[in-house]
C-alpha cells in the first residue's frame, strides 16, 4: 500500500522556525483531511493542526498562531510551518490522512512514520 512520508523535522532552537512536509510514497488519486499530530516523550500523541480537502483549518490551542497547516492538492502533499519553536514543542510529528489511490478505490487511512522535531531552549 501507499503510504505517507513525513520530512523536515530536525533541531532548531527556540524562537526558530520549521516546515514539515507530508507526501504519499507513491502514485495516488487524493489525500481526504490531513492532521498533523504530536507525540512528546512520555505522553500520547495529539492532534495539532488538521486540514480538510478544501482548506478549512483548525488548530489545538497550544500551536494557534505559531504553526499553520496548508495543502497542495495538485502535488498530494501537506506541510505544517512551525514558528516561534518552544521547546515544549519537542516530539515526534506524524500526518494522518485518508488515501484514495484511485478515483473508483475505496480510501484507507495511513499514518506515516514519523519525523523528530527538538527545539533547545
Amino acid at each position: 500500500q501507499v503510504q505517507l512520508v513525513e520530512s523536515g523535522g530536525g533541531l532548531v532552537q527556540a524562537g526558530g522556525s520549521l516546515t514539515l512536509s507530508c507526501a504519499a510514497s507513491g502514485s495516488i488519486f487524493s489525500l481526504n483531511a490531513v492532521g498533523w499530530y504530536r507525540q512528546a516523550p512520555g505522553k500520547q500523541r495529539e492532534l495539532v493542526a488538521g486540514i480538510t480537502r478544501g482548506g478549512n483549518t483548525n488548530y489545538a490551542d497550544s500551536v494557534k498562531g505559531r504553526l499553520t497547516i496548508s495543502r497542495d492538492n495538485a502535488k498530494n502533499t501537506a506541510y505544517l510551518q512551525m514558528n516561534s519553536l518552544k521547546p515544549e514543542d519537542t516530539g515526534v510529528y506524524y500526518c494522518n490522512a485518508d488515501i484514495r489511490r484511485t478515483v473508483l478505490g475505496a480510501p484507507y487511512n495511513s499514518w506515516g512514520q514519523g519525523t523528530q522535531v527538538t527545539v533547545s531552549s
